[in-house]
């Protein structure tokens, strides 16, 4: 099922073309591999993926219309405290104290637990040396309708019956750690946008878990937003599971890309994405 397409003349919004990478109709059921050494991930990953030039729509110009129930993100201006993204200790004490607010806010939920965080470094070296994620480069969500619910039985195993038989969701967040992002933005997709025809439930293996995140093909009508030169006091709130199925945005594909009006001498992107369950 699609929801209802986008309505407004996006066509009118200043824009770039530039590849998304989409999994390949015929490819091998994908599988992706977290918890282990960064190049052990990559040569055990499967799935195959192709690029194809798509229109990516500027959101500064619509932020201020931009809503988590119906396209499934919104971009805001939330100040940090923070000093060092790279201190393990002062995200866990800080961090994620302004994330748990930020969800709040932005979903109007109830409860928030922040229950995960990923940093990224479009740098091999930094990569190497804080044993951190690059940018993930083929289109995905990372939640189905299997692992959404599963991510509360793991983590709130005593309350997840109760939890479960009330509305909630997975929100994330994605900001700039450094720098202003002028390499490899985010991309993020109109949850109108995609149907779920699309999403291919893929296998996420871990030491000790084996999740589920949904990988996507191609779709013409896939309506494509980011929002260049982010800065540190920015950041994406975006839905990567929603409970009801009422019409409201259940979930927003993302993925880094190749921005063609990157200068070439851009630094390379660092980010920090949260994952959170929100009560409602």
């Amino acid at each position: 099922m699609t929801m209802a397409r986008p309505e407004r003349t996006d066509q009118s919004l200043e824009s770039i073309e530039a590849l998304i990478h989409y999994l390949e109709e015929n490819s091998e059921k994908p599988a992706s591999y977290g918890g282990v050494r960064r190049s052990v991930a990559a040569q055990q990953k499967k799935g195959k993926y192709h690029g194809h030039k798509m229109r990516i729509y500027n959101g500064r110009a619509i932020a201020d219309q931009l809503s988590l129930e119906r396209e499934g993100f919104i971009f805001v201006n939330h100040e940090t405290k923070m000093k060092n993204f790279y201190d393990e200790d002062e995200i866990r004490s800080l961090y994620y104290k302004e994330t748990e607010e930020l969800v709040k806010q932005s979903s109007g939920a109830k409860r928030v637990l922040v229950f995960d965080h990923t940093l990224r470094s479009a740098n091999e070296a930094t990569r190497e040396e804080k044993q951190i994620s690059g940018p993930v480069r083929h289109a995905h969500n990372d939640y189905t309708d299997w692992s959404g619910p599963q991510r509360v039985r793991d983590l709130l195993p005593d309350e997840a019956e109760e939890l479960l038989k009330r509305r909630f969701a997975i929100v994330q967040t994605w900001r700039p750690i450094n720098k202003p992002v002028q390499r490899e933005p985010l991309a993020i997709a109109d949850a109108r946008s995609i149907g779920t025809k699309e999403l291919v439930a893929s296998a996420r293996i871990y030491p000790d878990r084996v999740g589920e995140t949904a990988h996507m093909t191609f779709n013409p009508d896939h309506v494509w937003y980011y929002f260049p030169n982010m800065q540190r006091n920015e950041a994406i709130v975006f839905k990567t599971f929603e409970s009801e199925r009422d019409g409201r945005a259940r979930w927003t594909a993302h993925c880094a890309f190749d921005d063609p009006t990157s200068p070439p001498d851009a630094p390379p992107r660092e980010s920090i994405e949260m994952r959170t369950l929100a009560f409602f």
